[in-house]
């Protein structure tokens, strides 16, 4: 299993539709103070099912969703997916490639898939065989900011 896509749509400062590709080998996320580094790890969070918007780094969970700028107008609607290689059967699916996406709209209505077709978060299992299938020890902490390199090999 390898993380291989990040796509982001509204979410935080990620007003216009932005993809993430990570290429096998070691993947690092660098910029100025400010730029939305910390907003990558909050969306890996966010899209595996985070319920607490103060975990996200924010009081109400409709902060996630672009609130707008001097140059843009806001969003109403915050679309996060993650894409992952499953080659090797690590996750309990069929299918080579699996999409976990979730969305929130400002009226509230709140959205998870898994391939594109929609589910509950409950029946979504899989989020809890993300976050421990081949990873390293050090990846299983609180912070995903280390968790979803996909040169992680498992120890």
């Amino acid at each position: 299993m390898r993380l291989t896509k990040l796509e982001l749509h509204g979410f935080k400062s990620f007003a216009d539709a932005t993809t993430l590709v990570f290429e096998p080998g070691v993947t690092a996320i660098v910029g100025p103070n400010g730029c939305g580094k910390s907003n990558v790890s909050d969306a890996v969070r966010w899209v595996l099912g985070e319920q607490r918007a103060r975990a996200l780094r924010g009081a109400k969970m409709d902060e996630v969703i672009f609130q707008g700028s001097s140059a843009r107008r806001p969003v109403s609607l915050a679309e996060v997916s993650l894409h992952f290689e499953n080659d090797d059967g690590a996750l309990p699916v069929a299918y080579r490639e699996v999409v976990v996406s979730r969305r929130l709209s400002r009226s509230g209505e709140s959205d998870y898939l898994l391939n594109r077709s929609p589910c509950r978060l409950r029946n979504r299992g899989i989020s809890a065989r993300l976050t421990t299938a081949r990873c390293p020890r050090a990846c299983r902490t609180p912070s995903l900011t280390r968790t979803w390199w996909p040169s992680a090999k498992t120890r």
